[in-house]
C-alpha cells in the first residue's frame, strides 16, 4: 500500500522528468532553427582590422584592388620567385585547390605578393604565375609601397645578404590570407595545412559561410 509520504515524491519525480523533456525538445527546436557556426580548418579572422585589401600593380602593369575580384574568394600569398620551397610549394598547392574545386574552381582567385621587388620583374613575376595557373596573379608593389602593405597584413620579410650582391634570399611570413567574395578578409591558412584543408575551406566560403 502507497502512503501518503512517499506519493508526493513520486509526483514531483514525474515532473521533474516531464520538464526536462519539455526543456530537451525546446533545445533541439532552437538547434534546428540556429543557424551552425562554419567550421573552419584555417585560423578564423573574420572582424579583423588589418589585412583589408592591397593597391597595387599586377604583372601586367594594372593596378588591382578586391574589388576587381567581386564574387570570388581570394588567396593572397606573400613570397619571391627565387624561394627554393616555401613559395613553390604553395602555389602548386593553391593550383590543386583550384582543380579540387571543379566547376567552382573560376571562383578561386590566387594573388602572390613579392617581397622582393628589386628582383621581380614583371616579366618574371607573369612567367612564374605561368608555371602554376595562367588566371594566377602576381603583384608587384614598389620598395616604397611593401613596407606599409607587409605593414597591413602583418607579415615579416627581412632580407638575407648572400655570397654576392645579387645571390641574396628572403625570410618572410608563409601563410595565406583567405578573402571571401565580398572582399572581406574571412582567414589565415597556415604553410602545411593541405590541399583538402583549403579547399575544404573555400567550399564553405562559396556557400556564403
Amino acid at each position: 500500500m502507497k502512503t501518503p509520504s512517499t506519493l508526493p515524491t513520486r509526483r514531483s519525480a514525474v515532473k521533474t522528468l516531464a520538464g526536462a523533456a519539455v526543456l530537451a525538445a525546446t533545445a533541439g527546436l532552437l538547434a534546428a532553427c540556429s543557424p551552425d557556426k562554419a567550421q573552419f580548418k584555417s585560423i578564423d579572422l573574420t572582424g579583423a582590422d588589418y589585412a583589408q585589401g592591397f593597391t597595387l600593380a599586377d604583372h601586367n602593369g594594372q593596378v588591382r584592388t578586391l574589388k576587381d575580384f567581386s564574387g570570388k574568394v581570394v588567396v593572397v600569398f606573400f613570397g619571391f620567385t627565387q624561394c627554393p620551397d616555401v613559395c613553390p610549394t604553395s602555389m602548386a598547392e593553391l593550383a590543386q585547390v583550384k582543380q579540387q574545386l571543379g566547376p567552382d574552381g573560376d571562383k578561386l582567385q590566387a594573388i602572390f605578393i613579392t617581397v622582393d621587388p628589386e628582383r621581380d620583374t614583371p616579366e618574371l613575376l607573369k612567367a612564374y604565375m605561368g608555371n602554376f595557373d595562367p588566371a594566377f596573379l602576381a603583384l608587384r608593389p614598389t620598395m616604397a609601397q611593401l613596407p606599409e602593405v607587409a605593414k597591413d597584413f602583418k607579415v615579416y620579410y627581412k632580407k638575407v645578404d648572400g655570397k654576392t650582391p645579387g645571390s641574396y634570399t628572403m625570410d618572410h611570413s608563409a601563410g595565406s590570407y583567405v578573402f571571401d567574395g565580398k572582399g572581406r578578409i574571412r582567414l589565415y591558412n597556415r604553410y602545411g595545412s593541405g590541399v583538402e584543408s583549403l579547399a575544404s575551406d573555400i567550399r564553405l566560403l562559396l556557400k556564403g559561410a
